[in-house]
């Protein structure tokens, strides 16, 4: 034999296989194989969303039962929202430090601990206390749920599982104002908060086998001076916004607010210009995707975040709707909702961001505006139709927008970018809420049934001009934007 046809010879092992050797399997997808991890942030944002509006039909049997008036609860409701968006932003930094599975631990821990405390509060204080601590836990899990998914599920996957978790996530958001007046109403309001407990044991157990540990050998510094100016920033807009949704006509501490968070705001500015490591990176809004889909949820969520509080009043003061109808009325939009994002992920690849988003966003502006057509006697099957075709285009509009962000991004601003989406999102919720109750009180010219369904109608079509001016946001995206790739 040649030398040539010794180097051209193949060794019987790695030549042509035994036609009886069955063939190698297909690839997992990452999808499969984080499956757990998929679970276990789902069942996080569960537990979270289900507590933040659980609470909202019990508010009248906890003020009674700590004694308090049902207006002087509000503080235990926006004590949580207020200490999510301050803490939020230091998760990134937290993760770097200590990594994702000992911080997703704790956070889980926290949440925990929080609500076994608001579930044997005796007093406000108590209460508002465990709130406090209840939001702690809660900051991190959100952002923390999203990098590690952006970190580990590969891009063609990631809108599919992402999927998955917000379609849970809504389950608790819906399930949570129901359960909540049940629970108040036939057992004791004090379960709304001791759910928790179980829940959050198996996330803990999970946790320790499903949860990747990502972190930094050598983390930056934490900008200190930058959170707190953040912090400060967050909390007088949130305070401005909910003093502003509790009527009363307190323009003054309103307007100090506003000018407070601007001035805070300002100065936050100037020195993330002037910081290696931002807390919140402001440098990541000049990649297009970044600062469209942060300013297009923005205006998203100032028009449809009232919407459930809007329906809720409409169908109990307005129509005389017991309170447990009107819960179950929130259903057909959770049905909605699931049933459409099994699309999502098709019609991302087929339509695109821009053109998706420009279409989507016009389309949920219209059906908010189109209830503005109900009235005492619209029989229930139409509104649970309406609220069924509004749930399925909003879950298609969340997902979309969640995901948007982390399109041209480099997965190494992944954590920054998730911390900066969950905040914003936050705060755009209290804001949404803060109008949509401006507008209705305003509107209001009386308190006869009949003036909540004529404020109800104005206040959807102020509020759908508002959704409505989100679809220009969003045509600011590239044509090409889900083919780019662009660098901070």
């Amino acid at each position: 034999m040649s030398d040539t046809s010794a180097a051209t010879e193949v060794p019987p092992e790695l030549g042509t296989p035994n036609p009886g050797t069955p063939p190698a399997p297909p690839p997992v997808s990452s999808r499969e194989r984080y499956r757990g991890l998929i679970w276990l942030v789902a069942a996080s944002f569960f537990m979270q969303a289900l507590d933040s509006t659980i609470v909202n039909t019990a508010v009248p049997a906890m003020g009674e039962a700590l004694g308090v008036a049902p207006l002087g609860m509000r503080i235990a409701l926006t004590s949580y929202v207020l200490t999510l968006a301050i803490f939020i932003p230091a998760s990134p930094w937290m993760c770097d430090r200590f990594g994702t599975r000992r911080i997703f631990a704790a956070a889980i821990a926290i949440f925990t601990v929080g609500s076994l405390l608001c579930g044997i509060s005796q007093t406000l204080p108590q209460l508002v206390a465990a709130r406090v601590l209840q939001g702690l836990g809660g900051a991190a899990l959100m952002p923390v749920g999203r990098y590690v998914l952006v970190r580990s599920i590969d891009k063609r996957d990631f809108v599919g599982a992402m999927s998955t978790v917000a379609t849970v996530g809504l389950l608790g958001s819906v399930i949570g104002p129901l359960l909540g007046g049940v629970l108040a109403e036939y057992t004791s309001w004090r379960l709304i908060f001791l759910i928790n407990v179980p829940v959050g044991i198996a996330g803990f157990w999970m946790n320790r086998r499903e949860m990747p540990d990502y972190r930094l050998a050598d983390p930056h510094r934490f900008d200190l001076s930058g959170f707190v100016l953040f912090a400060l920033a967050s909390a007088m807009l949130l305070t401005a916004s909910e003093v502003a949704s509790g009527g009363g006509g307190q323009w003054l501490q309103i307007a100090v607010s506003g000018v407070l968070a601007l001035i805070f705001g300002g100065i936050y500015v100037w020195h993330s210009r002037h910081t290696e490591y931002p807390v919140a990176d402001l440098n990541l809004l000049r990649v297009r995707s970044v600062w469209v889909s942060l300013a297009g949820n923005l205006f998203t969520r100032l028009g449809v975040s009232g919407m459930f509080l809007l329906l809720v009043l409409f169908l109990q003061v307005g129509c005389g709707w017991s309170p447990t109808m009107a819960g179950l009325m929130m259903v057909p939009q959770a049905l909605g909702s699931i049933c459409a994002k099994w699309v999502i992920n098709r019609l991302l690849q087929r339509m695109g961001y821009r053109r998706f988003l420009l279409a989507n966003t016009l389309i949920v502006a219209v059906l908010l505006c189109s209830f503005a057509l109900l009235g005492k006697d619209s029989p229930m099957w139409v509104i649970a139709v309406m609220v069924f075709v509004y749930g399925g285009f909003m879950g298609l509009q969340y997902t979309a927008m969640n995901t948007l962000i982390y399109n041209d991004l480099d997965v190494k601003y992944a954590s920054m970018a998730s911390s900066m989406a969950s905040t914003a999102q936050y705060l755009s919720m209290s804001f949404g809420i803060a109008l949509a109750s401006l507008l209705m009180e305003a509107l209001l010219q009386g308190h006869a049934h009949d003036d909540y369904v004529v404020s109800f109608r104005w206040t959807v079509l102020l509020l759908g001009i508002v959704t409505a001016t989100a679809s220009w946001v969003f045509s600011r995206l590239g044509r090409d934007a889900p083919k780019r790739s662009a660098s901070v």
